[in-house]
């Protein structure tokens, strides 16, 4: 099992990487939904990022059959899927985000339940995990990790749980990435500047909140990292725009079309 955690752990971190690398934000839970499948033991994966309710909100997959399969489903099937049963239930009566299968949290009536039934003959899986965003209240966001056969282990739990922190790190990347590509335009052309700049996706949401005002302190909160790494992100902005200074690189990135303007942010 050492090994195995070992191994884990070592897909965490390249999933970590990976994810601050990835300068396209739709692309971001896509990839971690399926990292996430591996880690835990499962076969597949969705996410949402928003209510787990059937009325409303997409629900997203990694590349391959899962996403084909739920591309097909007809809207009644993917309200199943949105409403997260039985998981939006669990969740909402207790403020512990601990994962928990679909079976520990609904007992027997789980195998009986149209959800199951869904899962069953489009996915061929019976045991679905819930892996919520740990800092999500209300509404309840996160992922869910399908498997067929038997259901996920206490270590797959374990697993899961030890995953949690980098998915709140990938959602606060993801919504800096997208309000700092809606505050520039036109589309696309914020990507080009920060490529041009060498500036890394995480470096770039680092200038976002510099732009803020924000102090190294509160910017290590937002992005869920020490205030250390901070003003190393913020040395390699400095260096990489050939400022010295808090001001003097806030102005640079203005002229660069980095960020915005104080009058349009």
């Amino acid at each position: 099992m050492a090994q195995g955690l070992e191994k884990a752990y070592e897909r965490l971190v390249a999933v970590a990487v990976a994810a601050l690398h990835e300068r396209e934000p739709g692309r971001l839970w896509p990839s971690l939904s399926g990292a996430l499948a591996g880690l835990c033991g499962g076969e597949a994966a969705v996410h949402k990022l928003d209510d787990w309710s059937e009325r409303s909100g997409t629900v997203g997959a990694s590349a391959g059959a899962a996403a084909r399969e739920l591309g097909r489903l007809p809207e009644a099937d993917l309200g199943l899927l949105r409403a997260g049963y039985p998981f939006a239930r669990h969740y909402a009566q207790r403020p512990e985000r601990s994962p928990v299968t679909a079976h520990r949290a609904a007992g027997r009536v789980w195998r009986d339940s149209a959800t199951a039934r869904l899962l069953g003959a489009v996915l061929d899986v019976d045991h679905v995990l819930g892996v919520p965003l740990p800092g999500s209240s209300a509404p309840i966001t996160g992922c869910l990790v399908f498997r067929s056969g038997t259901d996920f282990t206490d270590d797959h739990l374990a697993m899961a749980e030890r995953a949690q922190p980098l998915m709140e790190a990938v959602e606060r990347q993801r919504r800096l990435l997208e309000e700092w590509r809606r505050s520039l335009a036109p589309a696309g052309a914020s990507d080009e500047r920060a490529a041009d700049c060498a500036l890394t996706p995480r470096e770039t949401t680092v200038l976002l909140l510099l732009a803020e005002a924000l102090t190294a302190d509160a910017i290590g909160r937002r992005l869920g990292i020490s205030a250390r790494t901070v003003h190393k992100h913020v040395e390699n902005i400095y260096r990489k725009l050939g400022t010295r200074d808090r001001i003097g690189t806030l102005l640079r990135a203005q002229r660069l079309g980095l960020v915005a303007a104080p009058g349009r942010r």
